[in-house]
């Protein structure tokens, strides 16, 4: 009920932190998310701080809203939020970034809140939804570090 996907970017790791943690670009990232908004006057990235996201589950529907909230802030090292579904987390997902010699090792991971619900669903869709969600995890990598390595400062 969890997975997970690692792209090493020619970029650093404050630049790719700020790509990941606007999530008013999701939707030039993600095949599912197609856009969010912060909300209750939130501007940016904060622990606690609230968004919604447009969804077009599996890239063709149905389409709907999620609530997240903000877990994790720790720029230039790791952003993540929780859906919230029915009053409850449902799903969270994690962007860490690790410095390396060459740039960021990024890794967006995505972890199912336990649950009856959530073992029933693993367990008849699981292994489609799994190979679902680590596509869509490498796309939305790539297309960030095409990003975060075209605006990258040089290094003097």
């Amino acid at each position: 009920m969890r997975g997970s996907v690692t792209v090493e970017m020619a970029a650093s790791p404050e630049t790719v932190w700020e790509l990941v943690s606007d999530v008013t670009r999701i939707g030039e990232f993600s095949p599912e998310t197609f856009e969010a908004v912060w909300l209750d006057g939130a501007t940016g990235p904060a622990v606690g701080a609230r968004f919604k996201g447009h969804v077009k589950r599996n890239g063709i529907g149905p389409i709907y809203w999620t609530e997240c909230h903000v877990t994790d802030c720790e720029p230039g090292k790791k952003f993540g939020f929780v859906v919230i579904f029915n009053g409850a987390e449902s799903n969270r997902w994690t962007y860490e970034l690790a410095g390396s010699g060459t740039g960021t090792a990024v890794t967006e991971s995505f972890a199912l809140a336990p649950g009856a619900v959530s073992r029933v669903y693993w367990s008849l869709l699981g292994w489609h939804r799994s190979r679902v969600n680590a596509k869509g995890m490498r796309q939305t990598l790539e297309r960030i570090q095409a990003i975060a390595e075209k605006t990258q400062e040089p290094q003097a």
